[in-house]
């Protein structure tokens, strides 16, 4: 395995690398996402993050489930299934995000469903600003925009509202459902960019449009190549600028990742998802990933399960830098 760490002008230490386990399901309604951190472990992942890869692990060193912070009786509060426990959940990862990256290193998520994005963004966007005085970018690579709010929602499940958290369009209302997110750790929805969109709802499309949201479908990549898409997603963001790329195993197409919660046909092949993060990993520009919704429990087969967590494997270490030659 070869590798080349692009040293980032953006974390002091770029060798360093905080990790963040979360097996935490909350967001919807399907079991054994939170078992998938657990998965992508013992297949390895870690060990070869350290010794191939030569990163120095902080962190997590076994998943954390926050069980502890689930709320009994945690009623549907504006449409929003498990409100309470989503809310307290996230504002405890976005600590331990924000902890190591304003620590100088690059942040590594593993999920959990797509909800946890809201603390592991909040995290660094407050951390980066805090240190470098800057505004992360964030590339979200997925079959669904993730941008519902809590009012457009028709199914209730917050791992389809994170972004809208995230930008503003929704807004907490007490501290322990989202009110805990505030300015600094939101994103500028022009920094937003998505890759690998398929299956966007109706009230999405709208909110899309109406922000000018730079979004990349998979008809892009089809008209385009994988290439050109990176060349004009960078070229948005700007060359200057701090990336957390959050990556949801469902970007792939169902041949690669079939071990998921809500897979769609017509996806990403596996290299087209290695690509993305090779080229995001060499702009330098790098400060944080999460690799969520690996579902083992999911798969028709064992081996669906194996090639799901390979696969999302493969997506981390070439976001960290591994390369081909």
């Amino acid at each position: 395995m070869n590798h080349e760490i692009v040293t980032s002008r953006f974390l002091s230490n770029p060798q360093e690398l905080g990790v963040v386990a979360v097996g935490f399901s909350g967001g919807q309604p399907k079991a054994g996402v939170d078992n998938g951190p657990q998965a992508l472990i013992q297949s390895g992942l870690l060990g070869q993050i350290n010794t191939e890869l030569g990163y120095k692990l902080h962190g997590d060193s076994e998943v954390q489930y926050y069980k502890d912070l689930a709320v009994a009786n945690d009623a549907d509060h504006r449409g929003m299934k498990n409100p309470r426990t989503v809310s307290a959940v996230n504002k405890a990862i976005s600590q331990k995000t924000y902890e190591q990256s304003v620590a100088g290193r690059l942040t590594l998520t593993l999920g959990g469903d797509h909800s946890i994005a809201i603390g592991t963004i909040s995290g660094t966007a407050k951390a980066t600003r805090e240190r470098l005085g800057r505004e992360i970018a964030v590339i979200w690579v997925d079959a669904h925009a993730d941008i519902n709010t809590p009012e457009s929602s028709d199914s209730g499940n917050i791992h389809g509202m994170p972004v809208a958290f995230l930008t503003g369009l929704a807004k907490g209302d007490s501290d322990d459902a989202f009110g805990w997110v505030k300015e600094e750790h939101q994103l500028n929805i022009k920094k937003l960019v998505y890759i690998g969109l398929r299956d966007v709802d109706v009230g999405e499309k709208k909110i899309l449009r109406e922000h000018g949201v730079k979004a990349f479908s998979m008809f892009d990549v089809d008209r385009y190549g994988i290439g050109r898409v990176m060349e004009m997603a960078l070229a948005h963001i700007g060359a200057d600028t701090p990336i957390h790329l959050s990556f949801d195993i469902d970007a792939l197409d169902p041949t690669w990742a079939p071990s998921t919660g809500t897979p769609v046909r017509g996806g990403l092949t596996l290299r087209e998802g290695d690509y993305i993060c090779e080229c995001i990993h060499q702009t330098g520009n790098l400060i944080a990933v999460d690799l969520v919704e690996v579902n083992p429990a999911l798969a028709a087969t064992e081996a669906g399960a194996q090639e799901t967590v390979r696969a999302g494997c493969s997506i981390v270490r070439c976001a960290l830098g591994e390369t081909l030659l």
